[in-house]
């Protein structure tokens, strides 16, 4: 390894001997130690000061000297800062092992009836569990607090038809999903498993009225500065209140982050639902398009990444938003 050992500080020039390891001959040479960067990188050279130039001895000892273990990078043996490029990749990974704490709030704009704005606070922590070796076990349960003026399609946490008229606020129906994933992931990480939504809602208009559950899929890849992935799920109803309608919703959710300096970066991820049990073919699809900026940050030891993201619905239900204003604010504990 190279060990560098300074006496005195280093400034101006100096007389340096420069001698090759195993008794090569030796030459002095003066130098700008202030702006020459070879010195630090004479990699199989020893540098020593020649001691009976007075201007040495003015600045001080300085040696580099190569031993047995020649040719370690010292920046590969410093300890990983968990940095915004470590961040990112925790942050922008939904099944990465590490738990987070996530707040989504969005406003939703022009929905109902009547044109008004609904607001939708989604609770979803992540929280890995590691089964063995070979597998992890990713829990991704969604809670949210509504409010909704009136009845409004198309939004994912309600697969069936919302039932009412009048303006609500409360919890909507909890989401599960459970996603294994192998523990060592190669270039594509991935992980499947069962996503069930329980009807919780404390109002028909926040809410299916139905047992819903099926199949989540999710796929991404980290190719610095991106991370780009998909997910996929499918949810039918089994069981519930009869007197309302099945439910057959289908959510797709691509994302796109591209890192930037300091922690920031761009994003893009919508939430695409397809409601198959819609009456009319023309009110199944809700496809919004947009995007927004974000920042990675640390307040004291805590991580933090926050969000804000603006899409617009060019394909949607009679009665669904057109505009969505959507912000996240994210707690990250690294493992």
């Amino acid at each position: 390894m190279k060990s560098l050992a300074f006496a005195l500080g280093i400034a101006g020039l100096g007389t340096v001997c420069l001698a090759q390891p195993g008794g090569g001959p030796a030459h002095q040479q003066s130098v700008d130690l202030a702006s020459n960067r070879q010195l630090a990188e004479a990699g199989g050279w020893r540098l020593d000061f020649d001691l009976s130039d007075p201007a040495a001895v003015r600045l001080g000892m300085f040696s580099l000297i190569q031993d047995e273990t020649a040719g370690v990078d010292l920046a590969a043996e410093q300890p990983t800062s968990t940095g915004p490029p470590d961040m990112a990749a925790a942050a922008q990974n939904p099944i990465a092992s590490t738990i987070s704490v996530p707040f989504e709030s969005s406003l939703l704009f022009h929905g109902g009836a009547d044109d008004k704005t609904a607001f939708v606070l989604n609770f979803q922590p992540v929280i890995p569990v590691r089964l063995n070796d070979e597998w992890n076990l990713i829990n991704r349960p969604i809670i949210p607090l509504m409010y909704v003026p009136g009845a409004v399609e198309g939004l994912p946490g309600i697969g069936g038809q919302p039932i009412g008229f009048d303006d609500t606020f409360g919890l909507g129906d909890i989401n599960y999903t459970g996603f294994f994933s192998p523990a060592k992931a190669g270039k594509l990480i991935w992980g499947v498993g069962p996503s069930i939504t329980v009807p919780t809602a404390t109002d028909d208009l926040l809410g299916s009225g139905k047992w819903s559950a099926g199949p989540s899929f999710v796929g991404l890849t980290i190719q610095k500065p991106i991370v780009a992935g998909i997910l996929l799920r499918h949810l039918w109803s089994f069981a519930g209140d009869s007197d309302r309608r099945s439910v057959s919703q289908s959510m797709i959710q691509p994302f796109l982050n591209y890192n930037l300096d300091d922690g920031w970066y761009l994003i893009t991820s919508p939430v695409i639902t397809v409601d198959w049990a819609a009456q009319k073919s023309s009110d199944q699809w809700t496809v919004p398009l947009g995007g927004g900026f974000g920042k990675l940050m640390r307040w004291g030891d805590q991580a933090v990444n926050m969000n804000l993201q603006l899409y617009y619905s060019v394909e949607r239900p009679a009665n669904a938003s057109d505009w969505q204003l959507r912000f996240t604010f994210q707690l990250l504990f690294p493992n």
